[in-house]
């Protein structure tokens, strides 16, 4: 792995795919999760997305809870910590959500179990 991020998928197109999330969004996400070269990707996407949702007059914490919680539980190992510090990179309802979601799922605790 190089450091750089693969040219395709560009951020707003991960964005728009986490914010609808219905079933070809999620199979789309969870091929783009199998290859380690598109992590950046998917993460500035994930950013995208809470930004957005952050800034959006009405907050639908319901479904940034469901997007962590499915996230969580559908993510491999290598992405947990990052979904996590994606989560905690915010004070605003937006991330606080989502991280509700993302500790729900448990997949933290599966990746990385304690000793």
């Amino acid at each position: 792995m190089n450091g750089t991020p693969a040219p395709f998928p560009a951020r707003d197109s991960v964005a728009e795919k986490l914010a609808t999330l219905g079933e070809g969004e999620k199979a789309y996400l969870l091929l783009l999760m199998e290859n380690a070269t598109q992590d950046e990707n998917l993460i500035e996407g994930l950013y995208r997305q809470l930004d957005l949702a952050s800034a959006a007059k009405l907050l639908n914490s319901l479904k940034l809870e469901k997007l962590g919680e499915w996230l969580g539980s559908s993510a491999p190992a290598r992405l947990q910590i990052r979904l996590m510090e994606a989560a905690k990179s915010s004070q605003h309802a937006a991330y606080q959500a989502f991280r509700i979601g993302l500790v729900r799922s448990g997949g933290l605790e599966k990746a990385y179990p304690k000793a």
